[in-house]
């Protein structure tokens, strides 16, 4: 991810606006926190997990076919919420059924992150 941001920073978009050839740069701006320590403080099931963002529900395989539209669908206290049931289990349902439940939350989140352009799925 870090290689694909320093490809991205020294490249530029050209667009056509109205018969005018614009161009644009990216600028990334880091909140200080990294995708392990959100993981980890948010309760969520390491980088290995088939739940890849840490900002929404998506799988590796949707985030992989959606790199464009994103939204921000997780909040601290639903994963609060998701955690209770990943230790309450009230469905009785089997390891990957209750995994694919919560979302990837299996741990007690104990502190609530600011949403951050840092924790993209893409």
């Amino acid at each position: 991810l870090i290689a694909e941001r320093e490809a991205m920073k020294s490249s530029e978009l050209m667009l056509e606006i109205g018969g005018i050839l614009r161009n644009f740069t990216f600028v990334f701006r880091g909140t200080g926190y990294d995708e392990k320590l959100v993981r980890e403080v948010e309760g969520l099931e390491a980088s290995g997990s088939i739940f890849i963002c840490t900002l929404c529900d998506a799988t590796r395989l949707e985030a992989s076919q959606n790199l464009v539209f994103h939204s921000i669908t997780r909040s601290h206290s639903e994963n609060l919420q998701r955690y209770e049931t990943w230790r309450a289990n009230p469905y009785h349902e089997s390891a990957d059924e209750l995994r694919d439940r919560v979302k990837g939350v299996s741990a007690k989140p104990f502190i609530e992150t600011l949403p951050s352009i840092d924790a993209l799925h893409c």
